[in-house]
């Protein structure tokens, strides 16, 4: 079972994008790590799964896109999915997949040049991550 965030419009034909998507805090678990894009939003690390690849297989190709950084995959957080317009006017249901996981070694520099890597204080993360079903992800992995 899904949760829903957004607003489906009636008469709009949204496509389905599923993705996978980590949680990440540092040590403390006082920061959580985030990605901001060139338009200053903020996501957590991940992306859309590309042809028959599993969810590992998205994560570990998404974060070391993003990151740099290799991961380990931790419990399954769970699905939620949010209906939103693109920058581009796109209607989208974003299909999430979360995990809770750890960095682990850095193993090449990020090849998505208008990523950065960002460690959001835990008190400020439902103010900044643009998708409101990361939000409900963190959440979630806060109190598991």
């Amino acid at each position: 079972m899904s949760d829903y965030f957004g607003e489906k419009l009636n008469g709009i034909d949204y496509v389905q994008r599923t993705g996978v998507y980590a949680v990440i805090f540092n040590q403390s678990k006082d920061k959580l790590l985030a990605v901001r894009n060139g338009n200053g939003h903020y996501f957590l690390p991940g992306g859309g799964i590309e042809a028959n690849e599993s969810h590992q297989e998205c994560l570990d190709r998404e974060l070391i896109e993003e990151t740099g950084y290799s991961v380990s995959i931790g419990n399954y957080i769970g699905n939620a999915k949010r209906y939103f317009l693109s920058s581009t006017n796109e209607p989208l249901l974003s299909d999430g997949h979360f995990y809770m996981c750890t960095l682990l070694e850095k193993i090449n520099n990020k090849s998505e040049e208008d990523h950065e890597v960002v460690w959001l204080e835990i008190d400020e993360f439902e103010h900044l991550l643009f998708h409101d079903h990361h939000i409900w992800a963190v959440n979630k992995s806060i109190k598991m």
